[in-house]
């Protein structure tokens, strides 16, 4: 009997000090099921929906968190960025799915894949979901950056199948159609390593983004990109029908478009091969996206200027959303750059707060303008991964307060009850 009262209280110990260990810390599976309870967001005409209520966005663009979920020592931004995002209230964050025979390439080359970088992938959706953020994600680049368009066309023009070299082939050669239809199925029916979902049943997952903003030049008609984004859209539903689809559109009016002297930022914006309205009507787009930079469109403009033009761009596209489509209309990126002459933070400020506002206006009542996002956040420590519209958010008071001011009015719109805790203890913060 001592002998067996000499063994039973060690285990009894062990068991329990393993038990604690457990429950403390549990495996990441356990972990990530801890996060808030989402569901899919859809459409109902011009509004976004989620659980049956109108849904606006104000969150932002952080193109980089695949990339840096890749590598052990800057994989804890990703963490820190998306943490950040919730505490300001923010809702949807837009990154790259994609990055094309590069550095950290997630496709190495057609139909080839890097396991490693596609479950850093993976982290990103999952740490996503923990913080009750949702992630729009762009499936290919038009420009060179994560190698884009152009890569496709060096791979089919490398193994001697290309019909041209030019990039603008991307979107008529059959071969590179068919290497951009295996990376979407790859996509959109991977199983995340951490969570166990398929991509395409994740409702962390806002919605798809066909190609960041595409360019077809070579044809300014624009028949050619209509007619892939009809074949593509087509495919991606056919795939995943529980996701919001978007083209990526800058929002340029095309050469038949009325709207292209009096809207568009100069004339060559109507020669580019896309056309916002034309586009957008495309049966399986669920909502139009548009970007807004004026400091890229304009070489002569004063400030001034520039804001007033802000203004006619946006209500302009919220206009043709509730008429012309019926369709959200999301102003997926917006920026402001340090490179103008006699920059000053407070003119970023106002530019932001402009936007900001117009979407409010658009939400309360209930019109097209259904969100917009900010290119783009970052983390301390990242000026290399800056470009002339990045910031940190929380290093300018006066910017941060004027992002989680309007988490807060969109939130109270639909009802701050219905808002998870962290966006109920913001609000209520901003009352007092």
């Amino acid at each position: 009997m001592m002998t067996g009262n000499g063994l039973f209280y060690p285990i009894v110990g062990i068991v329990s000090c393993v038990a604690f260990i457990y429950m403390s810390f549990g495996d990441l599976r356990v972990t990530y099921h801890r996060e808030p309870e989402l569901t899919f967001v859809t459409r109902n005409g011009t509004q976004f929906m989620v659980d049956g209520r109108p849904f606006y966005i104000n969150g932002w663009n952080s193109f980089w968190l695949m990339d840096h979920s890749a590598e052990e020592d800057r994989r804890p931004r990703v963490r820190a960025m998306l943490e950040a995002g919730a505490k300001m209230g923010l809702t949807v964050c837009r990154a790259w799915a994609f990055n094309d025979g590069g550095y950290n390439a997630l496709q190495v080359s057609p139909g080839q894949f890097d396991e490693r970088v596609f479950k850093a992938l993976d982290h990103v959706i999952a740490e996503a979901r923990q913080h009750g953020v949702r992630l729009l994600l762009s499936i290919v680049n038009n420009l060179k950056a994560y190698g884009g368009k152009t890569q496709y066309v060096k791979w089919a023009w490398e193994e001697g199948i290309g019909l041209s070299s030019s990039n603008d082939s991307f979107f008529f050669d059959p071969t590179i159609r068919r290497y951009f239809k295996n990376y979407v199925k790859t996509l959109l029916t991977r199983k995340n390593t951490i969570t166990g979902i398929e991509y395409r049943n994740d409702p962390s997952i806002f919605g798809w983004e066909l190609m960041n903003e595409p360019r077809c030049v070579s044809d300014p008609s624009g028949d050619t990109l209509q007619e892939w984004i009809e074949e593509m859209s087509a495919f991606v539903k056919s795939i995943d029908k529980n996701h919001l689809l978007t083209v990526g559109l800058e929002g340029f009016y095309g050469p038949t478009n009325p709207k292209r002297s009096t809207m568009n930022p100069e004339n060559w914006a109507s020669i580019l091969g896309t056309d916002f309205i034309r586009n957008s009507k495309v049966q399986h787009i669920d909502f139009a996206s548009v970007h807004i930079y004026p400091d890229h469109w304009f070489q002569h403009q004063t400030f001034e200027e520039k804001v007033t033009f802000v203004s006619k761009w946006m209500l302009s596209h919220i206009e043709d959303g509730q008429h012309e489509l019926s369709k959200p209309v999301f102003f997926t990126e917006y920026g402001f750059s340090n490179l103008n002459k006699d920059f000053q933070p407070s003119q970023r400020d106002r530019f932001y707060k402009s936007i900001l506002d117009i979407i409010y206006k658009s939400a309360k009542r209930k019109r097209a303008g259904a969100g917009a996002l900010v290119w783009q956040f970052f983390v301390e420590e990242m000026e290399e991964f800056n470009d002339d519209f990045g910031i940190v958010p929380w290093e300018r008071p006066s910017t941060y307060r004027y992002f989680t001011d309007q988490s807060c009015r969109l939130a109270r719109l639909r009802g701050i009850h219905r808002q998870n805790q962290i966006l109920r203890e913001l609000c209520l913060q901003t009352e007092n």
